[in-house]
C-alpha cells in the first residue's frame, strides 16, 4: 500500500515538473533577435532609422529604444515605434563615430528585458 502511494505521488511530482519544464517557454522575456544596424557593425553611412526585432511581442506602452552618441547625447527623433514584435526610431543624420543603442522592451506577457549595443558609422 505504501508502495502504491509512493509511486504515486512520484508519478505526480514528475507530471508537475514536466508542466513547468514545458511552460518556461510561455513565460519567456522577449529576447533581441536582430538588429539594422546590428549590434558592433560599421555602416558606410548614416542610418535613416533603428530597428529592433525581438523573439516576441512587445507592449507598446511600455518598450522603447533610444540612440546616443559617444558623449550620451540623443540623436534619434524622438519616440519609438512598436509595431509586433518590432521597435523602430528614426535618427538624424549621423557623423562618421561610434553611436548606443539602449532598448527596453516588455513583452505581452509583461516580462521586462533591457539592454543596449553600439554600432559605427565610417563616413565616406
Amino acid at each position: 500500500m505504501i508502495q502504491e502511494i509512493t509511486k504515486a505521488s512520484v508519478r505526480i511530482a514528475l507530471a508537475c515538473a514536466i508542466a513547468l519544464a514545458s511552460s518556461g517557454a510561455a513565460l519567456a522575456h522577449a529576447a533581441l533577435h536582430h538588429a539594422s544596424p546590428e549590434a558592433g557593425s560599421s555602416v558606410s553611412e548614416s542610418p535613416r532609422e533603428v530597428t529592433l526585432t525581438f523573439t516576441d511581442s512587445l507592449e507598446d506602452a511600455f518598450s522603447s529604444v533610444d540612440v546616443t552618441d559617444s558623449s550620451g547625447a540623443r540623436v534619434d527623433e524622438g519616440k519609438s515605434q512598436v509595431n509586433g514584435n518590432m521597435i523602430r526610431i528614426g535618427v538624424k543624420t549621423l557623423s562618421p563615430g561610434s553611436y548606443r543603442v539602449h532598448w527596453r522592451a516588455v513583452s505581452v506577457d509583461t516580462h521586462r528585458s533591457e539592454g543596449s549595443f553600439v554600432f559605427s558609422v565610417k563616413g565616406q
